[in-house]
């Protein structure tokens, strides 16, 4: 690592935001509360899959696209304000109770911190706000303005060239295809291990692996 502090680039959903509290929407909606990550496993296949064939359709609506195929994936009938009470959820995520703490440390720090995420940028500001993290984060980047999901080297770029900075950024993300999204385009990565989460052994290991933003942190001032 650099001795000058890199510009931190952050994931959103999963990263930062604790998507188990839609747990209970899925548990009304499905009687299941595991159908969460089914489904978000679904919106990622979509999104990326569209990404690869050249579609392209704001995440929101690939989210709500990707309930719908989760619903009769398993024969259940969706009536839509359950389904709206979910995406409204989506919208309102709680942090997860370590990332205040990290984000404050890596500010202390001297590190530039922006968000790179698939979300729209209106999205990605309401989400932020909501979780009160918006005044830690000095710029927010969206697929939607260059429509390419990540992990598309196109979305990298974006962040990279806007930057214009000597200094290779660094990925925090809890999703191993952003990781290595972010390692073939020349970035340094940090690896949360969210629960449920895995690296792909296929790829390089990440500069850095953490439990939580709180760790991650830590381990990243501790090169500065």
């Amino acid at each position: 690592m650099a001795l000058v502090p890199p510009t931190i680039v952050l994931d959103v959903n999963e990263t930062l935001l604790d998507m188990s509290a839609l747990d209970p929407l899925f548990a009304d909606a499905f009687g299941d509360k595991a159908v969460r990550r089914v489904w978000f496993a679904q919106t990622l296949q979509t999104a990326l899959a569209m990404t690869l064939y050249g579609n392209y359709v704001p995440f929101a609506g690939v989210a709500k696209a990707a309930l719908d195929m989760t619903a009769r994936k398993r024969g259940v009938g969706l009536d839509g304000e359950r389904a709206a009470r979910i995406m409204r959820g989506l919208a309102t995520l709680p942090a997860h109770g370590d990332v205040a703490d990290g984000l404050s440390r890596l500010r202390e720090a001297g590190c530039p911190i922006v968000v790179l995420a698939q979300a729209s940028s209106d999205a990605l500001e309401a989400q932020l706000t909501h979780a009160k993290l918006r005044p830690f984060i000095d710029r927010l980047f969206s697929a939607d303005a260059i429509r390419r999901f990540k992990p598309a080297p196109e979305t990298y770029a974006l962040v990279r060239d806007t930057l214009d900075d000597d200094v290779p950024p660094l990925l925090i993300s809890a999703h191993d295809w952003d990781l290595a999204g972010a390692a073939h385009a020349g970035w340094h990565t940090a690896f949360i291990a969210r629960h449920g989460t895995a690296l792909n052994p296929l790829e390089p290991p990440p500069t850095f692996s953490a439990p939580d933003l709180r760790t991650l942190a830590a381990a990243i001032v501790g090169t500065l």
